[in-house]
C-alpha cells in the first residue's frame, strides 16, 4: 500500500434532510479520496452525523419523539444520500455510538489532566441554531432591534453552571501555528480571518451544559453534558479507534485534510487545535473551508422556497453529471452558483458533445471498420504529439491541480486534451482514410483509443460510474485504472496480445434535457 492519506468531511447535523451543501462537500471529499487512491495512496475517508446538542433535543421535543429516534431517522437520510451520490467512504461515524462517547470522554480527561478545565458559571449569548457562544461585540442588530449572531441567527441569554476550557491560554500557540504552518488553514482568506480573530484575544470557552441532557456525559459530572463541539470534533479520532493505540490511529493520524464549510472554520482552526494541544495529540495537517453553493446566485432557505434536494437533483440529471458540474463549475474555496440550465449547458457541451461523442465515434469506428480488433500500429508526428498532449494533461496537469484542490483548473486541463483529440480526429478524418489508406485509419483510431483510456482514467474520480462503463468497454482491467498507471505503455500490447475485440459501444454520457418546469 502507498503513503497513508486521511480525509474527513464535517459531520452533518441531522435536524433536517440533506441539502445541496451537504452533497457538495461529500462529493468534493469523495473526489479527493478517489484521486489520492488513483495516485497510489492508502486512503481513509470518513464522514458522518453530529447528533447531539440542544437543537436536536428541541426538534425531537417539537415532534413528540425521543432524540435518539430522531437521530436514527434523520441520519439514514444522509447515509442514503451518500449511496445515491456514489460517495465511497470508509467510515460513517454517528456521534450517538458508544465508541464515540468513550473517545470524547477520553479527550476530556486529557484536557482535565493538563489543568485546562475548571468549573464556573456561564452568563452570555448563545445561538441554538449555530450551537455557538458569542461575545456581545460580535452580535448584529436584526428586525425590531433583536440581537442576532454574526450568521444572522437568533441568540438567547444563557445562565448556568458550566465547565470552562482555558482557551485564552492557547492564543499565542495558535498564532504561532498559523505563522509557522501557513497551509494549516486554507484558502488564504480563511487563514487571514482566523489570524485577525485570534489576535483580538480569546476568552475561555464554556464546554458543558446542564440545561439539557442530550449529549456525552462529562466524566465525574453526570449532570453536565459536553458542549456539542467538543463532542463533534472528536469524531475525527473516534473513527480511527481512539483512545486505543490502534493501527489506524498510528497510520492515519494526524489527518491530512479536514474538509469543511467556511461557516465552521472557527471551530476547526481555533477550538480543535487548542483541544488537541491540551490533550497532547498531533494536529491535523490542513483544514480547508470551502465556499457556499448558491441557487441561481441566492443562498438557499426555506422561506425563499428554493431549497434543493440533492438526491432529486441527481435523479434528474444523473449522478456523474451532477458531480462533474459541481467540481467543474465552482472555483473550489469560493462561493459558486448552480441552476438546472447551467448543469444542462455545461454537461452537454463538455461531457456529452465533446468527450462522450468522441468516445462513441472512435469505438464505433473500431467496431465497424476493424471488427473491434486491437492491433500494433506505426505512428507519425501528429499521433505522437496528440498522445504526449493527452499524457501531459492527464498524468501531470490534472494531478497537480487536484492535489492543490484546484478542481476547476484540473478539469480545464483535461478538457483541453479532449479538445485536442476532437481536433485530431477532424484533421485526420479516419472516415475518409477507410477508403484511401486503411492502415493509416487503423493507426488514427488506435491512437485515439489509447488517448481515450488516459482521459477516462483521469476523470474517473469525478465521474466514477460513467468512467467505469467506458473503461469496461475499452477492456481495461479493474486493477489497471489508476492515474499512477498512466505512464506505463505495456498495457496496450497486453490487450493486443490477448487478442481482445471491442463490442459495440454503449454511450456513457447521454445529452441532458431541461425538465419542463425549469424550461418554463
Amino acid at each position: 500500500m502507498g503513503e497513508p492519506y486521511y480525509i474527513t468531511t464535517a459531520i452533518s447535523y441531522p435536524n433536517g434532510k440533506p441539502h445541496i451543501g451537504h452533497a457538495y462537500e461529500a462529493i468534493a471529499a469523495d473526489v479527493i479520496a478517489r484521486f489520492h487512491k488513483s495516485m497510489g495512496r492508502d486512503v481513509r475517508f470518513q464522514t458522518g452525523t453530529d447528533e447531539h446538542g440542544l437543537k436536536m433535543a428541541q426538534k425531537a421535543r417539537d415532534l413528540g419523539i425521543a432524540p435518539k429516534q430522531l437521530a436514527d431517522e434523520m441520519s439514514q437520510h444522509f447515509i442514503d444520500m451518500c449511496a445515491t451520490l456514489n460517495i465511497d467512504y470508509d467510515v460513517f461515524l454517528r456521534t450517538t455510538e458508544a465508541r464515540h462517547h468513550e473517545a470524547s470522554q477520553a479527550i476530556w480527561r486529557r484536557m482535565e489532566a493538563n489543568g485546562d478545565l475548571y468549573l464556573d458559571r456561564y452568563e452570555g449569548w448563545y445561538s441554538v441554531r449555530d450551537e455557538a457562544y458569542y461575545d456581545e461585540s460580535e452580535l448584529v442588530e436584526g428586525e425590531g432591534g433583536a440581537k442576532l449572531s454574526p450568521q444572522g441567527t437568533p441568540v438567547e441569554w444563557t445562565v448556568e453552571e458550566s465547565w470552562f476550557f482555558r482557551l485564552s491560554k492557547y492564543q499565542e500557540p495558535l498564532l504561532a501555528l498559523y505563522r509557522e504552518n501557513p497551509e494549516f488553514i486554507q484558502p488564504d482568506a480563511r487563514r487571514n480571518e482566523m489570524i485577525a480573530f485570534v489576535s483580538q484575544g480569546l476568552r475561555d470557552l464554556s464546554v458543558s451544559r446542564t440545561s439539557f441532557d442530550w449529549g456525552v456525559k462529562v466524566p465525574g459530572s453526570d449532570n453536565h453534558v459536553m458542549y456539542v463541539w467538543v463532542d463533534a470534533l472528536t469524531n475525527y479520532l473516534t473513527g480511527l479507534g481512539f483512545p486505543g493505540e490502534t493501527s489506524a490511529v498510528e497510520k492515519y493520524w494526524p489527518a491530512n485534510l479536514h474538509l469543511i464549510g467556511k461557516d465552521i472554520v472557527r471551530f476547526h482552526t481555533i477550538y480543535w487545535p487548542a483541544f488537541l494541544m491540551s490533550a497532547a495529540l498531533p494536529l491535523p495537517r490542513q483544514v480547508f473551508g470551502h465556499g457556499f453553493l448558491l441557487n441561481r446566485g441566492q443562498k438557499e432557505s426555506k422561506s425563499l422556497g428554493n431549497v434543493t434536494d440533492p438526491v432529486e437533483l441527481a435523479g434528474r440529471f444523473g449522478v456523474d453529471a451532477l458531480r462533474y458540474f459541481l467540481m467543474r463549475e465552482v472555483a473550489f474555496g469560493q462561493d459558486g452558483s448552480y441552476s438546472p440550465e447551467a448543469i444542462v449547458t455545461r454537461c452537454n457541451a463538455e461531457l456529452a458533445n465533446s468527450y462522450g461523442n468522441l468516445v462513441q465515434r472512435v469505438l464505433s469506428m473500431i467496431f465497424k471498420n476493424m471488427d473491434g480488433k486491437l492491433a500494433t500500429f506505426s505512428t507519425i508526428e501528429a499521433d505522437d504529439v496528440l498522445l504526449a498532449t493527452v499524457r501531459e494533461a492527464c498524468a501531470v496537469d490534472l494531478p497537480r491541480e487536484f492535489a492543490a484542490l484546484n478542481f476547476s483548473a484540473g478539469i480545464d486541463a483535461w478538457m483541453r486534451a479532449v479538445f485536442a483529440c476532437n481536433a485530431y480526429i477532424d484533421e485526420q478524418a479516419p472516415w475518409s482514410l477507410r477508403k484511401t489508406d486503411p492502415e493509416r485509419m487503423r493507426a488514427v483510431l488506435l491512437c485515439l483509443f489509447m488517448a481515450i483510456r488516459d482521459l477516462t482514467i483521469a476523470i474517473a474520480p469525478v465521474a466514477p460510474g460513467a468512467a467505469a462503463k467506458v473503461l469496461d468497454q475499452l477492456g481495461i482491467p479493474a486493477d489497471q485504472r489508476r492515474i499512477a498507471d498512466l505512464g506505463h505503455a505495456e498495457w496496450y500490447m497486453d490487450r493486443v496480445n490477448a487478442g481482445e475485440r471491442l463490442s459495440a459501444p454503449v454511450g456513457a454520457f447521454p445529452r441532458l434535457e431541461l425538465p419542463q418546469e425549469d424550461a418554463a
